[in-house]
């Protein structure tokens, strides 16, 4: 996974700089420099990451590159602030989920969670057939009132939980996948690629159904 090292020109001090910060070690300056994610943020290649030490990083260096320290420097340096501290916020956002991480993990890679995985997992298949239908005739009855309807709120509210509760296992298995991967250092890649893909395919499938039930008890609690 590791590319060679490109050079970037300090916009401040004209000194060359091998793309591996976002900040100048010369003179402070911030870098349009294109990094992968984790060296934007001055951290190893490695799946698992400690969220303290995330948000450390990510607001240490926003404070040095922020656009607001350089409003009164040249053009080419507050261009490179704006850059710098934009690809900082995208590292930030994308790193601090384990979804969005392992799914930049699969782009860094050279993989795509979309291939071959076209369809909902098979073991997942029931459980959002039978939430489709539970939505169906929760929008049915949405501005009913009685027992049926009471009734049909409260066996959405149930498969909510369920839903969450399943979002959590599937985290868990995320979380296990990392540690492997950082474990291994790339050996033995395949199967780790496999378990990744099917694990973040489940999770889209059940954050995306999630979000339909909640927004479904939401109207209804509105209406």
């Amino acid at each position: 996974m590791a590319g060679a090292v490109s050079m970037v020109q300090c916009p401040s001090c004209g000194q060359a700089r091998e793309a591996r910060l976002l900040v100048c070690a010369e003179c402070g300056a911030p870098l349009a420099a294109n990094l992968d994610y984790f060296a934007a943020l001055g951290l190893p290649r490695k799946l698992q990451i400690d969220p303290a030490k995330l948000e450390e990083m990510y607001h240490g260096l926003g404070r040095r590159i922020h656009p607001d320290r350089f409003a009164a420097s040249p053009i080419k340096v507050r261009d490179a602030s704006m850059r710098a501290t934009a690809l900082l916020t995208r590292a930030y956002r994308t790193l601090r989920d384990p979804v969005s991480r392992g799914l930049y993990w699969l782009e860094l890679n050279g993989r795509k969670l979309a291939e071959n995985n076209q369809q909902v997992p098979a073991d997942l298949a029931a459980m959002v057939f039978e939430v489709q239908e539970q939505l169906a005739e929760l929008r049915e009855v949405r501005a009913a009132d009685g027992a049926a309807a009471a009734t049909m709120r409260a066996e959405v509210t149930s498969q909510r939980d369920q839903l969450r509760d399943a979002i959590d296992r599937l985290e868990a298995e995320l979380s296990e996948n990392f540690a492997r991967w950082d474990a291994t250092d790339g050996h033995d890649s395949e199967p780790l690629f496999t378990e990744l893909k099917t694990t973040l395919s489940k999770m889209a499938y059940l954050r995306t159904l999630l979000r339909d039930v909640e927004k479904e008890l939401d109207t209804v609690r509105a209406a």
